[in-house]
């Protein structure tokens, strides 16, 4: 093997992850640095070394924040970092970025150190225009940046092939230089688990059936739709959700609002608005009879494989690259979404919130179903989706960009 050291340019990495390409770094990074030297840029105080992998934080430049709207901040800091991480001394073989956030430092990176650009899109920004909310105007700003990326990176990496489809036909990118590798899971650290301590400690009741969210407050997400589910939802099934950290003030409110009109109706509501450790919430993935995943937009949908990966059904809408995770009637139930046309808004929120209850309640309410889903869904992510497995494909992408530049020589 040619490569010997990988640099790897992100905006979440532990202790900093709040979404699914935060935990794709993690464990991609792990799995590389079994096989080849890492090195992980990304957003925070980090700075560690443990065996082949180091990992360095970097902090936005202060004057970024200064006389601006407050909205551009997060834009400008990652543009700020990504120079920042671009200039310092690189001497890797290769620089793979992950998310808008650090794109231009890889394709800075790339120019100044003379080394192959490779990027994977976790979503994309076209596809999320509620993030005008969060961004303001910077959103055209970030927009930018993943365009002119995409169109200047050596290899572009989709997590699914929806997501590649969608490359194709909002940038017109390369077919040849855009390639499918799916997320993936650590399938000793989630599985079930007997434990219950954290559902008690947190008031659910393991001895009455629930279903499961777990994500952040987005639009993409899907939550409202799924509240807006549970006075549909049997009242025997208790509803929790592990979901915090809103984009903005006003899905905020919607959420806190969404949840006590739920509350009027029934009891049993039960909201963590707080990350937990990752131990406690495979305590719930576990003993969960459904997860739910009601995304409006997904480009692939790791928590499904968590979940999958405890052995318990999911309930999904099938948008994006979730149906290339969750089989119908296999390993899950996937409820369809009709959207408005350009937008991400479903054209009867009512009834894609009826559907969900519906799949929700033949789930939890036929627990020999919910067994045999789950069971084949933990099968299918072992077959599919482990990391060892994906880390290897990702050499063999970068092997392949060296053999062209040699070829090129």
């Amino acid at each position: 093997m040619s490569i010997r050291k990988v640099a790897l340019f992100s905006n979440e990495y532990p202790p900093n992850v709040y979404g699914g390409a935060g935990v794709h770094v993690e464990y991609l990074s792990k799995a590389l640095a079994e096989r080849v030297a890492v090195e992980v840029r990304c957003f925070g105080e980090q700075d560690s070394i443990d065996g082949n992998l180091r990992v360095r934080g970097y902090q936005p430049w202060e004057e970024m924040k200064r006389n601006t709207d407050p909205r551009f901040t997060s834009a400008m800091g990652a543009f700020s970092r990504s120079l920042a991480m671009a200039k310092d001394t690189l001497d890797a073989d290769v620089v793979h970025c992950h998310t808008w956030y650090t794109q231009m430092g890889g394709l800075l990176a790339a120019k100044l150190w003379d080394i192959p650009f490779v990027l994977t899109t976790h979503s994309l920004e076209p596809l999320r225009p509620w993030k005008a909310e969060q961004l303001g105007t910077a959103y055209h700003l970030s927009s930018w940046m993943e365009r002119t990326a995409i169109g200047g990176a050596d290899a572009v990496i989709a997590v699914s092939r929806e997501t590649r489809n969608d490359i194709f036909n909002l940038f017109g990118a390369a077919e040849a230089h855009t390639h499918v590798i799916h997320n993936g899971i650590d399938l000793d650290e989630y599985r079930p688990t007997a434990a219950t301590d954290a559902l008690e400690r947190h008031g659910v009741d393991p001895a009455r059936p629930y279903v499961l969210f777990v994500g952040r407050i987005t639009r993409q997400k899907g939550i409202i739709h799924l509240v807006d589910a549970i006075p549909h939802i049997d009242p025997r099934v208790q509803v929790v959700l592990l979901a915090g950290a809103p984009d903005t003030e006003r899905i905020a409110a919607e959420m806190n609002q969404s949840v006590a009109a739920a509350r009027q109706v029934r009891n049993g509501i039960i909201w963590i608005d707080t990350m937990l450790p990752r131990e406690e919430t495979i305590q719930f993935y576990s003993h969960a009879a459904v997860f739910c995943c009601p995304s409006v937009y997904e480009p692939f949908g790791i928590i499904n494989l968590e979940a999958m990966a405890c052995e318990t059904a999911v309930v999904a809408s099938a948008v994006g690259g979730i149906p290339e995770v969750v089989v119908p009637d296999e390993t899950g139930l996937l409820v369809g979404l009709e959207l408005e046309p350009g937008t991400f808004s479903p054209r009867d929120p009512a009834a894609f919130s009826r559907a969900l209850a519906d799949a929700i309640n033949r789930v939890a309410g036929d627990p020999g179903l919910a067994r045999r889903l789950g069971a084949a869904g933990r099968a299918r992510a072992e077959q599919h989706f482990s990391w060892r497995a994906i880390a290897v494909k990702t050499l063999e992408l970068y092997e392949s960009l060296l053999e062209r530049r040699r070829g090129r020589a």
